[in-house]
């Protein structure tokens, strides 16, 4: 490393310092800070306290265990109407489970109560489970004649029929109607179905035509990453006529009102979510994402106003449940051989990237690592046979790249001399003759960066595909323990300010290690590529080194496997330039064909040619102002 390098690491190190040092807190400001947030938390209690107030008038029992059982059916009629006998009876549970999913019900309100992943753990090796008691919570308001407002919720709920794979919920109406709540849950699979039907209730509830439903539900944190998984982790909602997706902000609370038709609602995190899908379409929506504190159990508490079409009488809701991962795979076979406007798309549920990055991740990235994933069982082989193919289908544009910036390189000499006849203080005359130089030569300035250029959607495809991969999740590879999170070799509890808000409390190997070795190529890479143009731009040399140190910034908390394919991706790339240099470069041979080039005539059509002659008028405007000035 020469003085000049050493020296620009220095300034960079002594700049994030004094910033970090200017920019501290007084005792003060940390008072005032402290207080602000005891004062929130505070408001925050008493806030929490008034609804526990408020919750628990509302769960206040109808009756008395001790009254008479004709006192108990009295006081009923008189809160809940012909729904009376729904706060009669105690709460059951029912379970239902499958080879991947156990699903545990309570007649009390007809509720999911909670959901075991079976094939999944979470990052304390313990069974996933999505949601328990008191995390889920699901009721549809009844609008009654007799002006009530009575919640499914509230309601004791009967066991109609019970089969390995079903149960029907019943809450029995006066006069023989009903109202059932009927789950199906299919062999080896996550998705439910779930109606919701109403037998003879046109009597009884007020003609509408949908009916208010609610959905809270708190999102548990199941990575170590919790930074991370709060990234991945939103609200998604499909709109039905214009087939796309919306989601609410990962990064802030947000509320949202949807005035269209919704075809389905998911709360996800990073890799498992719960979703609402409405066959005939939700008519709105009010959808709710809040943060949870920093160390809370849970990321975000989620809540949905719902509108669910209802069509009285003996109407039936058809709507599904799914609990389970957001595979893409997965996700995607349950539009199989469904038509194309009844298609769920719930595969939208893994961000791929929008636009040309989406489409490299589907028809590149995820078959070539469904493909190898088929017969290899070590997910860090597969990363590594993965990059290999994708440097493979983009070496062309890496061959032109490096064959562009040798014919630069070969210039310089040229390039010395024309800087050397024509001073600093005339640049645009200095451009100009570059300008002709390159254009006699057939050489394109921009034609190392366009090859990169075209390179990038794919760097960018993997940056969104690694994180979402849920086969990565709890997979080992060399030291790191799990692939899709961050393979800390040292961590601390200390916060260290400006430190700790953006690089973390720990320290991950494979992006330590990817960062080295980009910081060693960029060196190796400039001494061996400088067309001289970097002792014109010096502070351009050290942004070159800069870079690769932000990078260990940004990618210290995502998804170890990502690091690790950055770190395989730049090896190949130095492999690839010193076959490149080695074999298939002459570089004695290259200047011959320039220097041969240079003898030519040259092609006015080339957009050298144009940018040349856009000099020159630029040189005579120059030189007409001068000799205007030169007059006065």
């Amino acid at each position: 490393m020469d003085k000049n390098t050493l020296t620009g690491f220095i300034l960079i190190g002594l700049v994030l310092l004094g910033f970090s040092w200017w920019n501290r807190p007084t005792q003060e400001q940390i008072e005032a800070r402290q207080h602000y947030y005891d004062s929130i938390q505070n408001a925050q209690l008493m806030q929490q306290a008034e609804l526990e107030a408020k919750q628990a008038e509302l769960n206040k029992p109808i009756y008395d265990e001790a009254d008479s059982d004709s006192t108990k059916m009295a006081k009923a009629s008189y809160a809940l109407g012909d729904f009376a006998q729904g706060a009669l009876g105690s709460e059951e549970i029912v379970t239902l489970e499958n080879e991947v999913v156990k699903i545990v019900f309570s007649t009390k309100g007809a509720l999911v109560e909670s959901v075991v992943l079976k094939d999944y753990l979470n990052y304390k090796k313990e069974t996933l489970t999505l949601f328990e008691k008191g995390d889920n919570w699901f009721s549809i308001e009844l609008p009654t004649r007799s002006n009530r407002m009575l919640q499914t919720a509230d309601m004791n709920f009967r066991v109609g029929a019970k089969t390995d794979s079903s149960v029907v919920f019943t809450l029995p109406v006066d006069g023989g109607r009903s109202l059932d709540f009927i789950y199906v849950l299919h062999p080896n699979d996550y998705m439910v179905d779930f109606d919701v039907k109403a037998n003879g209730l046109s009597e009884v509830l007020q003609p509408v035509d949908a009916l208010k439903s609610y959905w809270k539900y708190k999102v548990r944190q199941q990575e170590k990453g919790r930074k991370f998984e709060n990234r991945y982790s939103q609200i998604y909602y499909y709109l039905t006529d214009d087939e796309d997706y919306e989601y609410l902000s990962e990064t802030s609370s947000e509320t949202e009102e949807v005035n269209e038709k919704i075809r389905w609602i998911a709360y996800k995190d990073q890799f498992f979510s719960s979703v609402l899908i409405a066959d005939n379409s939700i008519k709105s929506a009010t959808m709710s994402s809040e943060l949870e504190p920093d160390k809370s159990e849970y990321l975000k508490a989620y809540s949905s106003t719902i509108m669910l079409p209802y069509e009285g009488g003996n109407s039936q809701m058809d709507l599904r449940l799914f609990f389970g991962p957001n595979k893409y795979s997965l996700l995607k076979d349950y539009d199989d051989g469904v038509p194309s406007d009844e298609e769920l798309n719930l595969q939208t549920l893994v961000p791929l990237g929008i636009s040309l990055v989406s489409w490299i991740n589907k028809l590149i990235t995820i078959p070539l690592f469904n493909f190898f994933g088929g017969f290899i069982s070590n997910y860090g082989i597969i990363i590594l046979l993965l990059t290999i193919v994708i440097k493979l289908l983009i070496f062309p544009m890496t061959y032109k790249s490096y064959m562009s910036t040798a014919k630069m390189k070969a210039l310089r000499p040229q390039i010395e001399e024309i800087n050397q006849r024509i001073p600093e203080d005339r640049p645009t005359e200095r451009s100009q003759a570059t300008m002709e130089l390159y254009s006699k030569a057939g050489v394109n300035p921009m034609g190392g960066c366009l090859p990169m250029l075209l390179q990038m959607p794919f760097l960018i495809a993997l940056f969104y595909f690694f994180p979402t991969a849920i086969e990565l999740r709890g997979k080992s590879f060399l030291w790191a323990d799990d692939l899709s999170s961050y393979d800390a070799i040292v961590s601390w509890n200390t916060h260290i300010p400006f430190i700790s808000d953006t690089f973390g409390n720990h320290i991950s190997l494979f992006c330590l290690l990817m960062t080295i070795t980009n910081i060693v190529y960029t060196k190796v890479n400039m001494s061996m590529t400088d067309t001289g143009q970097m002792n014109q731009m010096p502070f351009m040399k050290y942004m070159m080194y800069f870079m690769p140190l932000m990078f260990l910034f940004i990618f210290n908390d995502y998804a170890s496997g990502l690091s690790y394919y950055y770190l395989v991706s730049l090896l190949i790339t130095i492999l690839q330039t010193f076959i490149i240099r080695k074999f298939f470069v002459d570089e004695e041979k290259l200047l011959a064909q320039i220097k041969e080039k240079q003898k030519q005539p040259r092609s006015k059509s080339s957009w050298l040619s144009r940018l040349e002659e856009m000099q020159k008028q630029q040189m005579e405007l120059q030189k007409q102002m001068q000799e205007k000035q030169n007059k006065k």
